[in-house]
């Protein structure tokens, strides 16, 4: 669960923000997905760039993230927003502490990171899973999605963790 919200009080936008699943005993994960989601579908880079006093700086597939594994897991995403003007950000997420873990042998996943930029290169916070708090024009939050876990040894035989 990535759940993402920014406005102020003339507006406000929410989006849930995909990551990787696990594999399973006959499937690989699939990368860049929801899961355990329903009815949700993120707004394209135009629509939201257009809309709301934001830059999409990045949104992109997080290479090596999945867990390793007979079936790998599915990579999770990287998405950097830029404000344009002083907004509240509120962040709801999981599996930053504890990574996604795999199964019969296979190895974690990459746990999340939210990350604000500040502006200028001032310097980078880690936000945790859950945050809410006020950020400058020019600042960036960046999500680092989790990926999913592998499932079974991967080849070359290791075992996950």
């Amino acid at each position: 669960m990535n759940n993402l919200t920014f406005g102020d009080e003339t507006f406000g936008y929410y989006e849930t923000v995909a990551g990787g699943a696990g594999a399973g005993p006959s499937w690989d994960g699939r990368s860049g997905v929801h899961t355990h989601m329903t009815n949700t579908r993120i707004t394209d880079p135009e629509v939201l760039e257009r809309r709301y006093p934001v830059l999409l700086r990045a949104f992109s597939l997080r290479a090596g993230s999945g867990g390793a594994g007979r079936h790998p897991g599915g990579d999770g995403v990287l998405r950097e927003i830029e404000f344009l003007r002083p907004v509240d950000l509120s962040i709801l997420s999981e599996r930053r502490a504890l990574p996604p873990y795999g199964l019969a042998g296979g190895c974690d996943g990459a746990r999340g990171e939210n990350l604000l930029l500040l502006p200028g290169g001032a310097g980078t916070i880690s936000l945790g899973g859950k945050a809410s708090l006020p950020v400058a024009a020019g600042a960036r939050v960046r999500l680092l999605t989790p990926g999913g876990g592998g499932y079974g040894p991967p080849e070359g035989g290791g075992q996950g963790d």
